[in-house]
């Protein structure tokens, strides 16, 4: 292990810090432009750093090791340190490079914020957060960077804090993750009570001997440790890559800024459960209990969220949806036991998703803080870049031939097709109907914002803001004269910066990701679970698989998508309006979202609310202040007042009563005597 290498693991998790540092603390002294130059300088050096790393890896050193011991109690150390292999280098590259084209378009984006360095300061803090979690080699260092991302997601989605709906977004975000992260404590919780170590390979290693060791946590019933342990720690990534039920947050986070929707909703964050999934396949593997469950969930989020997307009017949302979908794909795949292929997509999908986020953000400058894709259309004359990049970021999203996302997608599908554990059949329909549900609500959105007829400047519809310029008080969307315009070039570098390998990464990296031992002894996949093993006897590379895709179903069904899209938006506008009347009652539930933030905050908040009002009613107020600490006093008081007539403060009545209390005493004293 050369010095060298461990000075580029140490500067791609630490050089983000030092420019939230910088930034952070010294932003107001110094400046805006010195405290992007600082911020946008760190995560340069730690992106060049993660693919020095990668490089490195793939030249085949890997390395695991301790950097700093934290504390010791008896036989555990709790420590920090690295593990670096090529799942890490891959998330490490992915994370610093989007990272990177966020904090460049950020210039552009925020440039009338007064927060600017505030911002800049909490992205960089972001992506150390984010790095400290993919490079971990224990259980503790891992959650710390999983709590520490949380907590900066919930900074920036609340960063316009005069908003009321930024903040109840923000808190609705973490207390959501608080509810998954529960879990997640308590699965590692059972690792550490019963491996006795909290180090990935220790754990790994030993997990084979604890398949037969059960659990009662209920009566008499036997539960299954690693089954227990495995839904636990998923648990906590259901909460982090916003799986059903615990994806209400993402939506609503929508109302922090847009670089940040590009960070952490496409790159970053929400696939931090994702990766800890891919990390864990050692524990995962050994029961097929768990695996179903992580499909089911998957399944339903890849195409219930996806029918939530074809009735948004915020492009933001729009873009926000699909993610949900897209990360019930990645759920699916590593359900159906495909680790890699999830990996893959999540890949994939950071850099076409990043893009798409940012493009999103791009049209909302050129509209001048609209958002709602009914007052846009016909913007491809005026935002050539913005429209060309969307149409490429959105091809990619729905799978089209040859492009990145169609790899990945196309695999994932297949993996369900393939995998033996319950719940594979409903997840195989799921992911198959989500290819049209993904081409319809993409392309819908694609139509309605850059073709058809300009329908901006008439403001008959509500403007959903992405207010950017808080503190000037200019209108909201384009006045009768404006026209739309194109967006500076510090925001559409990062869009044709991410529109390469929107197009280019699947073809490229499908074959050596998945097919040639890239992954080999760091994701174990044991042969009781088939799904990659077919695929694999499948593959011929990938411009077979792409010409292949041409008779297949998928390929079917996303042309359907697209064409239905073009069909109801561009050549008889009448139609959608004809069928949200005629379906009320089923666009009301869309609209609605299911009912699940009703339900939240009707059963679960209300019920807590209820729950402490009767705890502080009937416990504080009755039992406590009423019985103990009031009738105790009552208790005394009452003694007290029958004492007080017998003190009167006389002397002559004190020593009466002496005379009489000496008679009494006698009395006991001659009684006894006199019977004898």
């Amino acid at each position: 292990m050369h010095d060298d290498m461990k000075l580029a693991y140490l500067l791609a998790a630490f050089a983000p810090l030092a420019g939230a540092i910088v930034a952070g603390l010294f932003g107001r002294s110094i400046g805006r432009s010195a405290s992007h130059w600082a911020t946008i300088t760190g995560v340069a050096v730690s992106c060049a750093a993660s693919f020095w790393t990668l490089a490195d890896v793939l030249a085949g050193n890997a390395f695991n090791g301790t950097l700093y011991e934290w504390a010791v109690i008896g036989d555990i150390r709790l420590e920090v340190g690295f593990l670096i292999d090529t799942l890490t280098a891959t998330m490490m590259c992915v994370v610093t490079f989007v990272s990177l084209m966020v904090h460049i378009y950020t210039i552009g984006y925020m440039a009338d914020d007064p927060g600017y360095q505030r911002f800049f300061s909490y992205i960089s803090l972001f992506t150390f957060a984010m790095m400290m979690l993919v490079m971990a080699n224990n259980f503790l260092q891992l959650f710390f960077g999983w709590e520490a991302v949380g907590l900066v997601s919930y900074l920036l989605i609340g960063f316009w804090y005069t908003r009321p709906t930024a903040i109840y977004a923000n808190l609705k975000a973490f207390l959501v993750n608080r509810v998954g992260d529960f879990g997640f404590v308590l699965g590692i919780g059972l690792v550490l009570v019963y491996f006795g170590s909290l180090d990935y390979v220790e754990v790994f290693e030993s997990a084979p001997e604890l398949v037969r060791t059960t659990l009662n946590l209920m009566g008499s019933a036997e539960w299954s440790l690693l089954t227990v342990t495995c839904i636990c720690l998923f648990i906590g990534a259901m909460g982090k890559s916003a799986q059903f039920p615990l994806h209400i947050w993402l939506p609503d986070s929508m109302e922090g800024p847009t670089p940040i929707s590009a960070l952490i909703h496409a790159a970053t964050m929400v696939t931090a459960g994702i990766f800890m999934v891919a990390r864990m396949s050692p524990l995962f593997e050994l029961s097929d209990t768990a695996l179903g469950f992580v499909m089911v969930i998957g399944a339903i989020t890849a195409l219930f969220m996806g029918f939530l997307g074809i009735v948004q009017n915020d492009i933001k949302r729009v873009v926000a949806y699909s993610t949900l979908s897209q990360l019930g794909y990645m759920t699916v795949a590593l359900g159906a036991s495909a680790y890699s292929i999830a990996v893959f997509h999540l890949t994939t999908h950071a850099f076409f998703k990043a893009l798409l986020f940012l493009a999103a953000g791009s049209v909302i400058i050129g509209m001048h803080h609209d958002q709602d894709i009914r007052n846009m259309g016909g913007l491809r004359k005026y935002m050539p870049l913005t429209w060309i990049t969307s149409l490429v970021g959105s091809l990619a999203l729905i799978g089209t031939p040859f492009l990145s996302g169609f790899y990945s997608k196309e695999l994932i599908i297949e993996a369900a097709k393939f995998a033996n554990v319950p719940g594979a059949g409903f997840a195989y329909f799921a992911v198959l109907a989500g290819v049209f549900v993904t081409a319809f609500y993409s392309f819908r959105m694609y139509f309605l914002v850059f073709h058809g007829k300009e329908r901006w400047g008439q403001s008959s519809h509500h403007h959903a803001h992405d207010d950017a310029s808080q503190h000037d008080d200019h209108h909201h969307g384009l006045a009768a004269g404006d026209k739309p315009h194109e967006s500076p070039f510090v925001v559409t570098l990062p869009l044709l910066l991410l529109a390469i390998p929107s197009l280019a990464i699947g073809f490229l990296s499908a074959g050596p990701m998945l097919f040639g031992g890239y992954f080999d002894g760091v994701i174990a996949v044991l042969e009781s679970h088939p799904a990659l093993a077919e695929i694999a006897k499948h593959f011929h590379g990938p411009v077979a698989m792409g010409v292949h895709a041409f008779q297949t179903l998928p390929f079917v069904l996303m042309i359907a998508g697209v064409a239905s899209a073009w069909y109801m938006y561009l050549i008889n506008p009448a139609l959608p309006a004809a069928i949200k009347s005629r379906f009320e009652g089923l666009h009301r539930l869309l609209e609605n979202k299911y009912y699940l933030d009703r339900i939240n905050e009707v059963v679960f908040a209300a019920g807590a609310r209820f729950l402490g009002r009767s705890l502080w009613k009937r416990g504080d107020q009755e039992l406590i202040d009423g019985v103990a600490v009031n009738g105790s006093a009552k208790l005394i008081g009452g003694f007290a007042s029958i004492l007080r007539h017998i003190q009167t403060g006389r002397l002559n009545t004190y020593a009466i009563t002496m005379i009489v209390g000496v008679a009494v005493l006698l009395l006991f004293v001659v009684l006894p005597i006199v019977r004898h």
